[in-house]
């Protein structure tokens, strides 16, 4: 049997709720587009490049703009979600998290952060948690987006843990397809049958027990 020794948390959605933040920010981008972005519409942005999230925005609003007009349009993005983000207080962290990573390094397990945000490290010193990671990946690393393994295989590599004895922890089927991918095991966060290939499906993060180690 495989001993886990390193757990990789995402951060949106997993830690705490930025994703709705970003989901404020397209909406405004699409507002000012001249279409609606529907929560519904959002699930297909979760987990991938900010660059790659403005072409299905773009696509869903039948927009066609030139590579500078995308550039132009991922900054404004980027700002207001930044606006959003500097408003953070540690207290928004989801219930229960803090603990478990806590108990984690506790028990001798290292732990990650690997997030598609180029701010995550902003987030995380928002939250003063930044301390809390024995490595941080974030968006602004890496070349390939999910659900292209590369984020937690180079999450691994800082770890300095082989893949196989990784577990991530992610809310986006795109994130859960790259762990896999990556020859991790994976705790899925939200609702189970979007997140059905993961190993384990809990509702909310802080609902994943030590012991449920031994099950993976």
């Amino acid at each position: 049997m495989i001993l886990i020794k390193a757990c990789i948390f995402d951060l949106d959605g997993v830690i705490v709720d930025t994703a709705h933040y970003h989901f404020l920010a397209w909406r405004r981008l699409a507002g000012e587009l001249g279409f609606e972005l529907t929560p519904n519409d959002n699930e297909r942005l979760k987990g991938v490049s900010r660059m790659e999230s403005l072409n299905i925005l773009l696509q869903m609003g039948g927009v066609i703009a030139s590579e500078q007009e995308r550039e132009r349009l991922a900054n404004k993005k980027n700002g207001w979600f930044r606006e959003y983000v500097e408003q953070m207080l540690p207290e928004q962290i989801y219930p229960g998290v803090k603990q478990l990573i806590g108990d984690m390094k506790a028990n001798g397990l290292k732990v990650g952060l690997a997030s598609s945000s180029k701010n995550a490290k902003r987030v995380i010193q928002l939250l003063h948690i930044e301390s809390e990671f024995d490595a941080v990946v974030d968006g602004s690393m890496i070349v390939n987006a999910k659900p292209h393994p590369e984020i937690f295989l180079l999450a691994a590599d800082l770890l300095e843990v082989a893949p196989e004895y990784c577990l991530v922890f992610e809310d986006a089927e795109a994130g859960v397809e790259a762990a896999l991918r990556a020859g991790m095991k994976c705790v899925g966060v939200g609702n189970h049958r979007q997140l059905k290939n993961a190993n384990k499906v809990v509702a909310k993060t802080a609902q994943f027990q030590l012991s449920d180690l031994t099950d993976l």
